[in-house]
């Protein structure tokens, strides 16, 4: 087995639409070691973060942080080692335009 230490997924993402983060690929395990969210706004915001297991559609309990404010011109850090397998998803939203999603692990092949 080769782990890749890298940056997993940088998104700007569309204001109030899901998307995807970052997809494991086939025959990798991911353990993913920080998430970064930032508001580049003025204003505040909030954001969403879910984890689809293998692709599975959308559901409520994927969710480990549902409308999370952030501050104008602020961060959030968070390191959380989540393990993910093959075909599992990040998904992001945010409430408006400019909020950068970036999330840091290892990929194992």
């Amino acid at each position: 087995m080769a782990d890749a230490i890298k940056v997993l997924g940088q998104l700007d993402p569309s204001a109030t639409t899901a998307t995807t983060l970052y997809t494991v690929p086939n025959l990798t395990l991911t353990t993913v070691s920080s998430l970064v969210v930032c508001n580049r706004t003025a204003s505040g915001v909030t954001y969403r973060v879910s984890i689809r297991v293998a692709g599975a559609s959308a559901d409520d309990k994927q969710y480990i942080f549902y409308d999370k404010a952030l501050a104008a011109k602020s961060t959030d850090a968070h390191v959380i080692g989540i393990t993910l397998n093959q075909a599992d998803v990040v998904t992001v939203y945010a409430s408006a335009v400019d909020v950068s999603f970036n999330l840091f692990g290892v990929e194992t092949t």
